[in-house]
């Protein structure tokens, strides 16, 4: 089996964050919205194509950055989605949305019209915040896929 390797769209639009047991952490490099992917390890493109216990642990880290996203930064509507048209590799959205945000109440997908860039500073303290609440551990920078 060929080594893990996240579809260039991801990495193209992503910041790699770090990994957890069964995922890696990217965060969208709009900072408009937090907007995180998680990227199971694994050959199969469909949630529900995972074996249980599988899903269950995927699932369990899927709902820690929710737990960071509510109660860390405060954000009152996690939108959760697994569409996978575009890029074929199973990855998870967990974004947080509050009431008057960029496309409020519409869905993120096709809404968000306007852009603006994390500061490097911004994403180390998410990437801190991840490791301390969620126990994310960072991806060594040789080692990034």
């Amino acid at each position: 089996m060929p080594p893990f390797s996240i579809h260039p769209q991801l990495r193209a639009d992503c910041h790699p964050l770090g990994r957890f047991r069964r995922c890696r952490l990217l965060l969208h490099k709009n900072a408009l919205l937090p907007w995180f992917i998680l990227v199971p390890e694994t050959e199969a493109t469909s949630l529900f194509d995972l074996e249980e216990e599988g899903r269950r642990e995927v699932l369990a880290e899927c709902a820690a950055v929710a737990r960071l996203l509510r109660e860390a930064l405060g954000f009152s509507r996690i939108n959760f989605a697994a569409i996978g048209n575009l890029v074929p590799q199973l990855h998870l959205h967990l974004i947080g949305r509050r009431e008057g945000d960029p496309c409020w109440p519409l869905p993120v997908w096709g809404h968000l019209r306007e852009s603006s860039p994390y500061p490097l500073q911004r994403i180390e303290e998410l990437k801190a915040l991840l490791i301390e609440e969620c126990g994310l551990r960072p991806e060594p920078e040789g080692n990034r896929p």
